[in-house]
């Protein structure tokens, strides 16, 4: 573990980087290590080629750091993407290889649309819009990420098995039993060995063992084994009865030169409302989920750095932007590998740019070695991924808060796998001013708060929110008290509140913190009269009545 002195704060200049190189370097190898498979896994789940996920990466790491002042974030592309980018190519088109050229021209036109939606996110940052993040309400945003989840493990669970997956994601999870019965023996060994290996390491608790990354565990035992079970191989093979057949399209394909994949974007579908519907959601989905993951990574960093959002956004459009325009996945802030950047002891966000530098050495210098990698290894890999966006800790944590807030998750979740990620969002939020409206919230309130500011006396400064304090509410409440965060005692009166959610509850503490660390205090009041929704610290309270 590398010793942090906590008093000397490390900042991603180019004077600080003699300081850090080396823990930076180190980190950016371990991460490294994480991004190659997942960037190979996410790429083709998108159904786009192989290596655009590794462009992504290496321009999220090489280009996107000089941006950003997000110190600890790792910029690639993200499983949570998947879903968006999927749905794109398929209403472009694609065939899911059917067709190479129908898929080309899919591939293409959903770059297009990549290009389009970076541009936007770096418009949203430098108009600094990057605060829109923080209206969309906490139970609705988990239950987009479990949506998410789920469609990933369905999706990927076939191919994990050696099997083709078709329709949409209920219909998918239905088929389960089928999809075992039809399991092609040999690879869905390969693919049964990935998730147990993956699986294992829930229960490992030793450091120095999970210095090595379960992804690169899973190719170090996988790829060994696809060879001996000559998997690449063009045959077929008899078990049980029946015949299964073996070949290269069980494995990652590349080019050996990767500049020959370079492909460029295709803007006619920004003629058609699928392109405009896809720019929409990539720019929003996207700049929504990079700030969640930047804004978390915030309250992991050793050295307490703050994100500047709206920067951080126009970095990864800037990133977005450029990816797209040579055949790369969309990319955000991971919070997997940001995570992962952390515990391995990175310092600034040159170890962001030294994982995009590995990649780019190695998918230059030793590209066949991905082409060995059997896909029903990287499949196993995103099923687990889905599973942490989809875990059962995660419905239980809901439950807990409160169960209007799990009716909220629930409602987010079921919309999403009925209809797309922009309606269930939608179903989300329209459940959550329902539930508000139930607990006693005005109507007019939903959208419009009463804020007023007054400086007392004895008190310091004073701030008062009428009728309800809520997540549509929370912006406006947000930049007033950040107004305030010189003053060394902020007062927040909630007396005159009928109801304050669950989202402004857990915001309302993270910003008591960010107050703590400048030495200033924020005091919350008036609560006394309000009846928690659950027994969870963050829970919403209502009045009575």
């Amino acid at each position: 573990m590398i010793n942090r002195d906590l008093t000397k704060i490390p900042i991603g200049q180019i004077s600080e980087f003699p300081k850090n190189w080396r823990a930076d370097m180190l980190s950016g190898f371990l991460v490294f290590l994480i991004a190659l498979p997942l960037c190979l896994g996410i790429s083709l789940a998108c159904g786009y080629p192989a290596i655009s996920g590794i462009f992504t990466a290496i321009i999220g790491g090489v280009l996107a750091t000089f941006f950003s002042n997000s110190e600890l974030t790792i910029k690639g592309p993200a499983a949570g993407l998947i879903v968006i980018a999927i749905g794109c190519v398929t209403e472009f088109g694609f065939t899911g290889g059917k067709d190479p050229t129908l898929d080309l021209q899919a591939y293409r036109l959903a770059l297009g649309v990549g290009v389009v939606a970076g541009i936007i996110q770096i418009a949203l940052g430098v108009f600094r819009a990057g605060i829109l993040g923080e209206f969309f309400p906490s139970s609705a945003v988990h239950g987009l990420l479990a949506a998410i989840g789920i469609i990933i493990m369905a999706k990927q669970f076939p191919i994990a098995l050696g099997v083709s997956p078709h329709g949409k994601p209920l219909e998918l999870i239905a088929k389960i039993p089928q999809f075992v019965m039809e399991m092609n023996p040999l690879v869905g060994l390969i693919g049964i060995v990935s998730l147990l290996i993956m699986f294992s390491y829930l229960f490992i608790s030793n450091p120095t063992i999970k210095l090595i990354p379960a992804p690169m565990v899973v190719l170090v035992v996988t790829v060994p084994l696809a060879m001996y079970l000559n998997v690449g191989q063009e045959q077929t093979y008899a078990f049980n009865g029946q015949e299964y057949p073996l070949g290269k399209d069980f494995l990652v394909a590349v080019p050996e030169n990767m500049f020959h994949a370079i492909t460029f974007p295709d803007f006619s579908g920004l003629l058609t409302a699928v392109g405009w519907k896809y720019v929409l959601m990539f720019a929003l989905i996207g700049s929504i989920e990079s700030l969640l993951s930047a804004k978390a990574i915030d309250g992991i960093d050793p050295w307490k750095r703050k994100t500047d959002h709206d920067r951080d956004m126009m970095a990864v459009g800037v990133g977005n932007t450029v990816a797209a325009f040579i055949g790369g996945l969309p990319m955000i802030s991971e919070i997997v590998r940001s995570k992962s950047n952390i515990d391995n002891g990175a310092r600034t966000r040159f170890a962001n740019m030294f994982h995009g530098m590995f990649l780019l050495l190695f998918v230059a210098l030793i590209p066949g070695l991905i082409n060995q990698i059997p896909l029903a290894a990287l499949g196993a890999m995103l099923v687990f991924t889905g599973y942490r966006l989809a875990s059962p800790q995660e419905f239980i944590h809901m439950y807990q808060v409160g169960r209007e807030q799990f009716l909220i998750f629930v409602s987010t979740v079921i919309g999403v796998l009925a209809t797309d990620l922009l309606m269930g969002i939608a179903i989300g939020i329209g459940v959550n001013f329902v539930v508000h409206l139930k607990n006693g919230a005005p109507f007019p309130s939903l959208l419009q708060s009463q804020i007023t500011v007054n400086r007392g006396e004895k008190t310091g400064v004073i701030v008062k929110v009428k009728d309800s304090a809520i997540f549509s509410t929370w912006i406006a409440l947000k930049k007033t008290l950040e107004g305030l965060a010189s003053e060394p005692h902020v007062v927040l009166d909630l007396s005159d509140t009928f109801l304050v959610d669950h989202t402004t509850m857990s915001k309302l503490h993270l910003m008591e913190r960010d107050f703590e660390e400048r030495q200033s205090r924020l005091e919350i009041i008036g609560l006394d009269q309000h009846q928690p929704l659950s027994n969870h610290p963050e829970a919403g309270r209502k009045k009575p009545g």
